[in-house]
């Protein structure tokens, strides 16, 4: 996980925290300018942070008794429900085909959530 972060002491870096683009995977690599997380809870600490405007997802983690990416997506899918948690954007990366379909399904969820919110407060 990445060291610091909140730590800035400059624009550059300020702008970089406000703007956190995080990749939970546990083998691919990391794409340049992403933050990687291996498992859901360093995902979910740093969506409550607020700082996340991208996230993707792996499904298979390699342990899931730790939790597996659709697990991010119920979590989100939670906090905008319960706390008008303004969701990132979400993409899925898992090679896993049911789990895919599993996790946009989520995704489709979460966005209904988040304009149901909405319509209501407009």
């Amino acid at each position: 996980m990445r060291e610091a972060i909140g730590a800035c002491d400059d624009a550059a870096c300020a702008k970089e925290a406000l703007s956190m683009q995080v990749y939970l995977n546990d083998e691919r690599a990391t794409p340049e300018g992403w933050v990687r997380v291996y498992w859901p809870d360093e995902a979910i600490a740093l969506l409550q942070a607020g700082e996340v405007t991208r996230i993707s997802l792996d499904h298979d983690l390699g342990d899931d008794a730790r939790g597996t990416g659709y697990d991010v997506i119920v979590w989100i899918e939670e906090a905008v429900i319960a706390r008008g948690f303004r969701p990132p954007q979400i993409a899925v990366h898992s090679a896993n085909p049911a789990a895919r379909l599993r996790m946009q399904a989520g995704i489709e969820a979460i966005a209904r959530a988040w304009a149901d919110r909405a319509t209501q407060a407009g």
